[in-house]
């Protein structure tokens, strides 16, 4: 339990960007505190003549609710500790942060997804390269909650080979075989090691 604490101290505070991945962070060390279920209702009654049992259970809520939501504030920044100290309950408190930058990041996704789709590789560039910076688009796809399937990657990767491609690309998209985006990167570095040696010959 201390270590966990420890690591919730550790997480990166939160500045306004990137709260899918800080939320699942710290969503994560939460549940481990076994403190997380605060975030949703009911909150127990007080009951005047209730048991003890029942009182027992009230004050357990509300030192989980103290602990969570001292947790979560504490992996905020100073500005939005100063704005945010205030909520009543650290449900509220994961509430409000959802209803703001989850949906201030639509914008980001949209930008992003808009932004694989139209990705188009050169002839000036190696393919290898410009396959890695599609990957790293699609790891920020993945980052904004945007699920893209490998199914629906690979054809589009394939769609986006540079004009002198033209032939292999159409040689690719007559394959049987399923192939993985390892399996396709590994194919597409064949290819190009080939060209280029080829290339070279032709030069001498």
């Amino acid at each position: 339990m201390k270590q966990m604490t420890q690591d919730f101290v550790k997480l990166e505070r939160f500045n306004k960007g990137n709260f899918r991945r800080w939320q699942k962070k710290g969503h994560f060390i939460l549940t481990t505190l076994k403190v997380v279920y605060v975030h949703a209702p009911p909150k127990p009654e007080i009951v005047e003549d209730g048991t003890t049992a029942q009182a027992r259970k009230r004050r357990m809520w509300d030192q989980d609710d103290y602990l969570c939501k001292g947790h979560i504030l504490n992996a905020m920044t100073d500005e939005l500790f100063d704005i945010y100290n205030n909520m009543e309950s650290a449900g509220a408190l994961w509430t409000a942060l959802e209803t703001k930058y989850l949906f201030e990041n639509t914008g980001a996704k949209k930008f992003i997804v808009s932004h694989f789709l139209n990705y188009k590789m050169t002839d000036d560039k190696l393919v290898v390269d410009q396959i890695y910076e599609i990957r790293h688009i699609i790891s920020q796809v993945h980052q904004q909650g945007v699920n893209l399937d490998d199914t629906a990657v690979i054809p589009s990767i394939i769609d986006k080979l540079p004009p002198s491609w033209k032939d292999f690309r159409k040689s690719l998209k007559h394959k049987k075989e399923e192939m993985s985006p390892k399996d396709l990167i590994q194919t597409l570095q064949v290819e190009e090691e080939s060209r280029l040696r080829d290339k070279k010959k032709i030069l001498n």
